[in-house]
């Protein structure tokens, strides 16, 4: 397989090096306060990969010895009883070795850098992101600099330490701290893992698409052997009688703040019908905070507006969102949707999901089940529905203390 960056704007292609971020036409546009533009996606040509494996554009000898994906996909008995909803599903990567899905994209770009011998990264981050890449970065033999928000949960700050990063704490918001991470990387040459500037950010995080539709094809195989109908269709019989070809979901419910997590699942399910191995795409929802919903905003008037963030649900709390122009692009192309909700939503979501189903994740994953409570009625009761639960709930103690009454 031959690996390139391409522009979905303009249609230009790279090589994919060290130093290269942004496609170099369209980023000349780049105004104050909105979202990155140029944001590049790689792209290969060439031979299929072998059957069942994940198309990467990093070699398999550079990844490090650290356990990142294969993350469990739930059948919760008790909430699928509860809401009436047999073929709901929890893809639960709060068991990623710094309890977040953030570890795919540290993964790669890790990967990455070990290929072309970078021995430091540097990065902005709520929180996730920052103790992500200093898990990976200990794993790698990387040194890792971080920019976080004062604001940012001390569980977080804590990881980030205990890793061994460095840690820089920025009096201010995200969006602050990513401008001052992008100028110390420029001024350093060192390589930038930054959400989305990256392109790798992007493609590292598609990978839990192609996990989700195979265990979702091994789930309804084995629950049609036991003589369950699980309500497939004549095209979905035929996909399930084939190997590699999987199953794919009818909705994908992804907490969203910068676009980087959902871009990623999109880009993988478009990976998948590429090679064949799904016959659609789902159906995939934005869900954001009423404090943080610059993407929804802008999926229904077309435009962006820069707003002051406000939301307990810290990891997916954005000013700008920085890949807003991409995510907005990819859910138009494939019929993507959003939904916003409440702060009290969220927590009540949170609360919710680990009484029935003993799952804890944070205020941001929390959002995700959030939203699909807030449009389930709208949805086919048998739909197989899968709600990406990306960050563990003991990374936000505070919150999490306030949805069930105490005090800290």
């Amino acid at each position: 397989m031959k690996w390139f960056y391409s522009c979905p704007s303009c249609g230009r292609t790279y090589p994919i090096e060290p130093g290269r971020y942004l496609c170099d036409s369209c980023s000349e546009a780049q105004k104050k306060n909105e979202p990155l533009r140029g944001v590049l996606e790689c792209s290969w040509e060439g031979d299929n990969p072998s059957s069942g494996s994940i198309p990467l554009p990093v070699e398999e000898c550079f990844f490090p010895s650290i356990p990142v994906g294969q993350t469990p996909l739930w059948a919760p008995e008790r909430l699928r009883n509860e809401l009436g909803m047999p073929n709901l599903y929890l893809k639960d990567d709060t068991c990623n070795p710094s309890g977040s899905y953030k570890d795919r994209a540290s993964w790669l770009v890790a990967a990455f850098a070990r290929k072309f011998g970078i021995k430091e990264i540097v990065l902005a981050s709520t929180g996730n992101a920052a103790s992500s890449m200093a898990c990976i970065g200990a794993a790698s033999g990387i040194a890792i600099k971080v920019y976080v928000p004062k604001s940012a949960p001390i569980a977080k700050r804590v990881q980030i330490l205990q890793y061994g990063a460095e840690l820089i704490e920025v009096d201010g918001t995200y969006d602050l701290a990513f401008e001052e991470s992008l100028e110390y990387s420029r001024s350093s040459g060192m390589l930038s893992r930054n959400t989305g500037y990256n392109p790798l950010t992007i493609e590292g995080k598609k990978t839990a698409s192609f996990e989700i539709a195979k265990d979702l094809t091994k789930a309804e195989d084995s629950a049609r052997k036991q003589g369950i109908n699980t309500n497939l269709s004549q095209d979905d019989e035929l996909q399930v009688s084939g190997f590699p070809a999987y199953l794919a979901p009818d909705h994908v419910f992804v907490p969203t703040g910068d676009g980087v997590i959902l871009s990623g699942i999109i880009r993988g399910f478009e990976d998948l019908l590429r090679l064949g191995w799904i016959n659609r795409m789902p159906i995939v929802w934005a869900a954001q905070a009423e404090g943080s919903s610059a993407i929804a905003r802008a999926l229904a008037t077309g435009s962006f507006e820069a707003r002051r963030s406000h939301t307990i649900a810290d990891s997916i709390a954005v000013d700008v969102p920085r890949n807003g122009y991409f995510t907005l692009y990819k859910l138009k192309k494939h019929g993507g949707r959003a939904v916003v909700v409440s702060d009290e939503e969220i927590l009540k979501a949170q609360t919710y999901v680990a009484r029935l189903s003993g799952l804890f994740a944070e205020p941001s994953s929390a959002c995700a089940f959030a939203g699909f409570m807030k449009v389930r009625s709208e949805l086919d009761p048998k739909a197989r529905i899968i709600v990406m639960l990306t960050g563990n709930g003991l990374k936000d103690i505070t919150s999490a203390a306030k949805a069930v009454g105490l005090r800290t």
